[in-house]
């Protein structure tokens, strides 16, 4: 063979070796892994460990600053949406979400309760409360957000609930604008820096926390919050199926069975967004008429995020008991609430969710932009796929509720079922 066909082959492998791409859980899982590793090595210097060190304490301050932006780059056009007169079914759509999302994180957080505490015990919180000194970034920049998130938050509540009512009389269609391309500027940030940059940020992180000796304690940990997360997604995905089911006389496996693909697309995307096409036409195998499946399914791709919720209010009451810090349900109930209308401006995108969710965890003692900030990032998109087909498989069971009641009660006729989904009565 000729050294020319050498060269060509050669070319071809590094050009498929450069076109492969790496997702973001097996970065962040490196990242994770190599933090560890190299936090533990003796012969590096502080030195050389306060660089990435540095990065991470500059990705911090970049994210703060961004967070209040992201509650009125989102927030605000989501309200407005919500809010507009765009008819019963779109509150009804709006209600089943809010109250599936809250339910699931009112479960959740009962769940976590009584599970966590068998495995996070008192040697655990004794481990991490016995670190060595963290080491410190060599410079930090004074780089303060615009304004806080409190005012963030009325400021977008404010302006989402009078646009809405301008645009019902014909105006704030320029404000309106003006924000929707302001999320939308939010959002490539969000694609472009903090979610590239988070597996750089969390090497920096675990670095730390291996060099202070609290990481083998939190890794222990976090292998098992995921066993329940995941089990508890999956046993709500079967209780809305069966729920569903039952309301429209369907059968719950038949359901189940078709949303399969929908499931597994969303595994692979990590995107709601993304998988709305598969999970149209699992909507259209179990029997959902063109118009409503056309309006839910995207709808409640944005507005619909139980999976999610499971996963961030899991997390959060993990990382309050490995700390040993208040998780009481007076507490846990305000933020679960408010969590439930955050995941409204939640995008449909891997991270979309906890991104969302971060500025409201200061409601539960915990710094966005800290440590406790870093370890729920980390918790949370190391499983995002999961949380991500848990939403889109609500989202068809919320889909063939407000099937039944569009067929019922806002035609005259009730839609016709496709032939082998009605359950027959003597069944």
């Amino acid at each position: 063979m000729s050294t020319l066909d050498h060269h060509s082959r050669g070319r071809v492998f590094m050009k498929k070796l450069s076109d492969i791409k790496i997702g973001l859980v097996p970065k962040l899982l490196i990242a994770i892994v190599l933090g560890v590793l190299i936090g533990q090595l003796p012969f590096i210097p502080d030195f050389l460990l306060r660089i990435p060190v540095t990065i991470s304490s500059l990705f911090s301050s970049l994210l703060a600053f961004i967070i209040p932006l992201m509650i009125v780059g989102y927030v605000v056009k989501g309200i407005s949406d919500l809010t507009q007169g765009a008819g019963k079914l779109l509150g009804l759509n709006a209600v089943l979400a809010y109250s599936s999302t809250l339910i699931g994180g009112f479960i959740a957080y009962m769940v976590a309760s009584a599970v966590f505490p068998l495995f996070i015990d008192a040697s655990v919180r004794d481990t991490v409360s016995t670190e060595t000194a963290a080491l410190e970034p060599i410079f930090t920049l004074p780089l303060e957000p615009l304004f806080g998130v409190t005012s963030a938050i009325i400021f977008a509540f404010l302006f989402g609930i009078y646009i809405s009512w301008l645009r019902e009389e014909g105006k704030g269609e320029v404000m309106y604008g003006f924000f929707s391309e302001f999320g939308e500027i939010i959002t490539l940030i969000l694609k472009t820096i903090i979610i590239p940059g988070l597996p750089i940020y969390i090497f920096g992180n675990f670095l730390n926390l291996s060099y202070t000796g609290t990481a083998f304690s939190l890794l222990s940990v976090f292998w098992r919050v995921f066993l329940v997360v995941i089990s508890l997604q999956l046993l709500l995905i079967v209780i809305m199926f069966l729920i569903a089911g039952f309301y429209t006389g369907k059968s719950p496996l038949f359901l189940l069975k078709n949303q399969i693909p929908g499931y597994f697309t969303a595994l692979g995307t990590q995107s709601s967004a993304a998988t709305i096409p598969v999970n149209m036409e699992c909507a259209k195998n179990n029997g959902v008429s063109k118009e409503i499946r056309e309006f839910v399914i995207p709808l409640s791709a944005t507005i619909h995020l139980m999976g999610s919720i499971v996963t961030i209010v899991s997390c959060v009451t993990a990382v309050l008991l490995m700390f040993d810090m208040p998780h009481g349900f007076g507490m846990m109930s305000g933020f679960i609430a408010t969590l439930g209308v955050a995941m409204v401006a939640a995008p449909g995108a891997p991270g979309g969710a906890i991104m969302s969710a971060l500025p409201f965890v200061y409601m539960v003692g915990i710094d966005p932009t800290g440590t406790l900030g870093n370890l729920l990032i980390t918790l949370y998109i190391t499983q995002d796929s999961f949380g991500t087909a848990a939403n889109v498989s609500g989202d068809n069971a919320l889909a063939l509720i407000i099937d039944k009641v569009y067929s019922s009660y806002f035609l005259k006729e009730p839609a016709p079922d496709i032939k082998g989904i009605k359950v027959k009565a003597a069944e």
